[in-house]
């Protein structure tokens, strides 16, 4: 059966499933931190009972992931520098993928032991970070080459300013509300009936939108959060079976057609701007770096030799309808040329001087060149949906009595528990249309904030403390930990 895999050896398989195994549960300790977000205000405003709510959150998370496609797992992946995208199935590659989950995994769980509502992708990226500068100093490379700066500058931007909207538009959804419906019973915190047998439940139409938006908030949260653990299996599988998962085995004839198309058109604007292109032309390097005996040829890419790259993709799918075809040696092959062709692309985006049609163009060659490589199979998807169901059933209520009680100075009333939640999804939902990264807890949470110094409820100074200790924190500790494991680990390479 491993062999049917392309598993050489039984260690390898036993890494392969530690290394899943890795991934799950980050994806599973993510559901006490992010998908416990997502119904936290339903529950605690008594909208739905606890397992009620966790098991709607963890169906519509699951169709969240099914139906959001992959546009935020590469945003992630894509945080890496392609020299290490082209060198994944490497012992450094390895080490690489292990370091980033041990130390996002690490500061996740300190963080929900004490209840913080801490962001998962904050941890993440900066784990993600972490790596990618050390494998720059590891392989003596300047620190800027170390991951895609422009890539992360574009989601760190969006983890900052996307709580500061939730802040700002929860604040005032909640003063609109109370506009509108000065005396109604939403602006009321849920309290016990007077017998002291059960706590009241919201007025119907209110109760309805505190579901119907928790459950939207489940599924931005799944086509948002759950793609970044499909991204992280992706690396798994690519780095311990390529034979496999190195590229979508089901891209159709038309998409191979696209793909090739779009090689085409990249040698051409390539021969186009020869002059222009010069200067992103290093000096000369040999596009196989030799490493130790016991380390496999790294593989970098080399814009002089963009043609080649062009002429030898163009070879390989000449007449392909499937890419099942092709031996596992040219599968690796493949992919490789196609993360070369769309980091030249990317470069000369940021050229002065080239037209924005054509950089317009070069960003529609980009998808078309991804059809091969950026793909997840089904289980995958079946795998991270069911991991962030059962972390959010097992972890749940530290995080709701956090949003609910902790942040501000007076129990959350049912029109702030909308207020936030409509802000959420509506904040994590316009991120996927950008295939940005987005922290469910930090919006949720700052959109809470935001409702009770709209209601002048005032703040729990010691809880948003804490919060925004957590929040300027988790970059460094994230970045530090991943640093520190990536290197010591790579001396025993």
């Amino acid at each position: 059966m491993l062999e049917s895999l392309g598993i050489a050896s039984i260690w390898l398989g036993v890494g392969l499933g530690l290394a899943l195994f890795f991934v799950l549960a980050f994806e599973f300790i993510n559901g006490f931190h992010d998908t416990a977000n997502a119904v936290a205000t339903v529950i605690y405003t008594r909208a739905m009972s606890p397992y009620r709510a966790v098991i709607l959150s963890g169906v519509f998370n699951f169709l969240g992931v099914v139906l959001g496609g992959v546009g935020v797992a590469y945003a992630i992946v894509h945080l890496l520098p392609v020299e290490l995208l082209l060198n994944v199935g490497t012992g450094q590659g390895m080490v690489m993928v292990f370091s980033l989950l041990t130390a996002a995994i690490a500061w996740n769980l300190g963080t929900w032991f004490f209840g913080i509502p801490a962001s998962s992708s904050h941890t993440l990226i900066g784990s993600i970070l972490g790596v990618g500068i050390t494998n720059a100093l590891l392989n003596d490379l300047p620190v800027a080459e170390g991951i895609n700066w422009q890539k992360a500058v574009d989601i760190v931007l969006s983890l900052i300013f996307s709580p500061l909207a939730g802040f700002l538009i929860a604040a005032l959804l909640l003063i609109v509300l109370k506009r509108c419906y000065p005396g109604a019973k939403m602006h009321t915190a849920p309290e016990p009936r007077t017998d002291g047998s059960k706590v009241r439940k919201p007025p119907f139409w209110n109760r309805l939108v505190l579901v119907l938006s928790a459950m939207a908030v489940s599924f931005v949260h799944g086509s948002n959060d759950g793609q970044k653990g499909i991204g992280l299996i992706m690396l798994v599988l690519i780095g311990f079976v390529p034979a496999q998962y190195v590229v979508n085995m089901e891209a159709s004839p038309y998409q191979i057609e696209r793909t090739r198309d779009a090689a085409m058109h990249m040698q051409r604007f390539y021969q186009r701007h020869q002059e222009r292109l010069n200067e992103l032309t290093p000096k000369a390097a040999p596009i196989f770096q030799e490493t130790s005996s016991t380390e496999p040829e790294r593989y970098r890419c080399e814009i002089d030799r963009t043609e080649e790259t062009v002429k030898s993709l163009l070879h390989n799918l000449n007449g392909l309808k499937n890419l099942g075809e092709l031996d596992a040696e040219q599968r690796v092959q493949v992919r490789r040329e196609l993360l070369c062709l769309d980091d030249m692309a990317r470069k000369i985006g940021k050229l002065k001087g080239i037209e924005a049609t054509e950089k317009a163009d070069l960003s529609r060659l980009r998808k078309d060149l991804a059809f091969a490589t950026e793909y997840a199979p089904l289980w995958v998807i079946f795998a991270v949906a069911l991991a962030l169901g059962l972390g959010t059933v097992v972890g749940w209520r530290r995080v709701v009595i956090t949003v609910g009680e902790r942040i501000g100075k007076q129990g959350m009333t049912y029109a702030q528990g909308m207020s936030a939640q409509i802000t959420a999804a509506l904040a994590i939902g316009a991120a996927n249309l950008y295939s940005l990264p987005v922290s469910t807890t930090h919006v949720l949470s700052s959109g809470v904030a935001g409702t009770m110094v709209a209601n002048r409820s005032g703040l729990q100074g010691g809880t948003i403390r804490t919060i925004l200790l957590a929040w300027v924190l988790t970059f460094p500790i994230s970045m530090l930990l991943s640093a520190t494991l990536f290197w010591v680990a790579a001396q025993f390479l």
